[in-house]
């Protein structure tokens, strides 16, 4: 115990909030690591659904607003989404003191099954591996998954391998990965109560 406190680690607030302002988009992300409220408003109709079951099977508290340059297509909105997350993922996770780490799972969407791996090492990585059909959902061209995840994995400092092992409808292999992500991530934010410090033989996970 340390001044009545059993865990120190559970005042720390485990929170971002992150504005992001380009000559395209403007995104606002506000993250809680602990949970609470979940809300996506991205103009993309499908991104939005992709942040709530993201929110919701990472046990996150999420709020996303971004307005851009949609006339053009949503790449430049998915991209900067996905970095603005990732910079509110580092930023909540603080040093990494005390957290899991690692996060796996493999996840069934209907006839889909979704894979991630994650590990919070310091070194972005992104790994997506699917053969997705070449199609627009809602205003989402499936190519922009990879770009999403990869923003992700740059700016939260991720090393992230993602996919989808086999699947048809386009829709179900998506959703799969975005579950997937999500149930992994939540494991590796996860705060041990068997770790005292940050888990690295390095003693840091910052990179």
């Amino acid at each position: 115990m340390r001044n009545g406190i059993d865990n120190p680690r559970r005042l720390m607030s485990r929170t971002a909030d992150i504005h992001r302002e380009t000559g395209e988009t403007e995104v606002s992300v506000s993250l809680d690591l602990g949970g609470g409220e979940v809300e996506a408003s991205t103009g993309v109709g499908f991104l939005d659904h992709m942040l709530e079951l993201v929110a919701r099977h990472g046990r996150l508290g999420l709020r996303v607003r971004a307005s851009g340059d949609l006339n053009t297509g949503a790449h430049h909105t998915v991209e900067d989404v996905g970095i603005a997350l990732g910079q509110a993922l580092d930023e909540a996770l603080g040093d990494r003191s005390g957290i899991r780490r690692y996060g796996y799972t493999a996840l069934p969407m209907d006839e889909a099954l979704g894979i991630c791996a994650i590990d919070i090492s310091g070194r972005p990585l992104c790994v997506f591996e699917a053969e997705l059909p070449d199609v627009s959902i809602a205003g989402f061209d499936t190519e922009l998954t990879e770009e999403f995840f990869r923003a992700v994995a740059n700016n939260a400092k991720l090393t992230l391998h993602v996919g989808v092992r086999y699947g048809s409808n386009a829709h179900h292999m998506i959703e799969a990965c975005f579950k997937a992500f999500a149930r992994a991530l939540r494991e590796a934010v996860a705060l041990d109560p068997d770790e005292q410090g940050v888990p690295s033989t390095k003693g840091t996970l910052s990179g």
